[in-house]
């Protein structure tokens, strides 16, 4: 049986966002410490799982990733302005470190720009949500059905 593994850093879906983290006000990396990120999408990611079955190379490693190049930063505050909410506050490492736990911090260590070429010229993807942006505005129609939803309702008795 022929392997191949997909590397998905950064998940994210309408359910997978950092909104309770940006609420508290937790802070992020100020812009000279940042890190870059990458991102997929729940629902992209799993129909490259089902690709990787079928069209993946065994042996291959498959980045996936989207299209986006992101700063963890900047990250943090498109998902507060898709939202409304207020952009988190910058802080140094120095600074940081002394106000998030270790695991938080951990994710802030490390720093990849990671290409996505291959899923797209081998698996042959063509991704939902190519964007970081384009999965936002898929998650404020999705917290906006929500909210209709549950002011809809009807009352128990």
């Amino acid at each position: 049986m022929a392997v191949c593994i997909l590397r998905a850093p950064g998940i994210y879906a309408a359910d997978r966002l950092p909104l309770a983290r940006i609420r508290r006000g937790d802070p992020v990396l100020s812009a000279a410490d940042d890190v870059h990120t990458n991102h997929i999408h729940a629902d992209d990611l799993a129909r490259l799982a089902v690709l990787a079955l079928t069209r993946g190379r065994g042996g291959r490693a498959y980045n996936a990733v989207d299209d986006t190049t992101l700063r963890m930063g900047d990250y943090f505050d498109a998902v507060a302005d898709a939202f409304g909410l207020t952009r988190p506050p910058r802080m140094s490492r120095t600074e940081i470190a002394q106000v998030l736990p270790a695991m938080t911090l951990s994710f802030m260590s490390e720093s990849r720009r990671m290409d996505n070429r291959r899923i797209s010229r081998e698996l042959r993807v063509r991704l939902r949500y190519p964007t970081v942006g384009a999965g936002l505005l898929a998650a404020q129609g999705a917290h906006t059905l929500d909210q209709t939803h549950l002011t809809d309702a009807p009352e128990s008795s």
